[in-house]
């Protein structure tokens, strides 16, 4: 008895040794950081539950634009952009007889759009996200409840003809939970309409363009990237992968972003502010698993080993016939918008790019994800850029 004892104590002395051990490795494969490029960016807000990450982080990047001609700071409106989104694709789901999506989801271009179109307001001009409806931020549960029933009845409606007072009764709701959008305030002092507004941001709207890589259209030509949110069907410049990576690396260089739209739906896209382009197999290989261990493990789990390995997570290396297969087979698709902003390398050289999310101060890095260049070339769906930005033998390429 005296000697089962003893050898119990053993393994308890030797249990928290290895933990330690464990969490010491761990600790040593986090990412420590090394800014490369870092160009200004404004405040990181929370757009809550809402699926308006099109919104958020193309405004995010429009205030960066301006910061970058002005050198002021804007809090523009995603309220404004949002209210004048959803009429005008209510708009085009009935005048298709609802033969198209009507979401919460967007794209770069409908914050172009609006900006061009409408204008645009600051932030307290309109009511701040949620307060309408009793909550502290964005939740559009029961807003899109009531909308999407709405517009399909609509769309689909039996009649010869519809009158134009559904519009009355949408707007109503759009307000309801959005805010009115201003026909004029008072900013800084002087009074503005939404267009006068925009007008005096110092930017050229007319400076932006939209930038893919896919092989079933010709490179340096431009088509509608076709995704159900890239609704209004704009024109994005197809170049091969590796220039579409150019592009990125020369506007973080010449202190530009980005407005980035890809696919976080990855496992190597991890909740703190980390992003991998993971080699499944190779992963597995490391960790000791064989494949259909690998397989039976959570999505969560495999999250988190994936996390531990950290800098030493190996990683794929992207091609152009990759991303188009991804893209045909559902793989790649267009989940999230955010803002491409800096460059930053790890303790093993490895590079990453710094980016702006719209989730608040969440991650280890308080609403910044560091996501490495194989991760952005294998991902990225589209992102909308200041021409120039573009590097001038890609731009005489695509004759801008």
């Amino acid at each position: 008895m005296k000697r089962i004892i003893v050898m119990a104590l053993a393994v308890m002395c030797i249990l928290p040794v290895a933990a330690k051990d464990k969490k010491k490795e761990e600790k040593s494969n986090k990412p420590v950081f090394t800014t490369i490029k870092e160009n200004p960016i404004t405040s990181i807000k929370d757009q809550n539950r809402s699926g308006t990450c099109w919104d958020y982080s193309t405004l995010s990047y429009f205030e960066s634009e301006i910061l970058k001609a002005t050198g002021k700071t804007y809090d523009l409106c995603e309220s404004f952009v949002a209210n004048k989104t959803y009429m005008e694709r209510a708009i085009q789901v009935v005048r298709l007889h609802g033969d198209c999506q009507f979401a919460q989801g967007g794209s770069a271009e409908d914050v172009l759009s609006t900006l061009k179109t409408h204008g645009i307001c600051p932030e307290d001009a309109m009511p701040f996200p949620g307060s309408l409806y009793g909550d502290s931020l964005n939740n559009f549960n029961e807003f899109f409840d009531l909308m999407e029933p709405y517009v399909d009845a609509i769309a689909t409606n039996k009649s010869k003809k519809i009158s134009n007072q559904w519009k009355v009764g949408l707007q109503g709701i759009l307000d309801a939970y959005l805010g009115k959008c201003p026909e004029k305030f008072t900013y800084e002092g002087k009074e503005y309409t939404p267009k006068t507004f925009v007008q005096s941001l110092g930017i050229n709207l007319d400076d932006y363009v939209s930038i893919t890589s896919y092989t079933h259209h010709p490179f340096y030509t431009a088509f509608p990237v076709e995704v159900q949110d890239n609704w209004r069907n704009p024109l994005s410049y197809n170049l091969p992968m590796d220039e579409m990576m150019q592009v990125i690396d020369n506007a973080v260089a010449q202190g530009y972003t980005v407005a980035w739209g890809g696919d976080v739906s990855e496992e190597g896209f991890t909740r703190n502010g980390l992003a991998y382009a993971i080699d499944g197999q190779a992963a597995k290989d490391l960790t000791g698993s064989d494949a259909a261990r690998w397989l039976k493990l959570s999505a969560e789990k495999r999250r988190s080993i994936i996390d531990s390995l950290g800098v030493n997570v190996p990683e794929i290396v992207p091609t152009q016939e990759m991303r188009q297969e991804r893209f045909d087979n559902w793989e790649l698709t267009d989940d999230h918008g955010m803002l491409i902003y800096g460059l930053a390398k790890d303790q093993n050289g490895k590079e990453y790019y710094m980016v702006k999310n719209s989730w608040g101060e969440s991650g280890d890095y308080k609403g910044i994800w560091y996501m490495t260049k194989a991760f952005i070339a294998a991902n990225t769906m589209d992102f909308l850029i200041n021409k120039n930005a573009i590097p001038a033998e890609i731009r005489k390429k695509l004759g801008i």
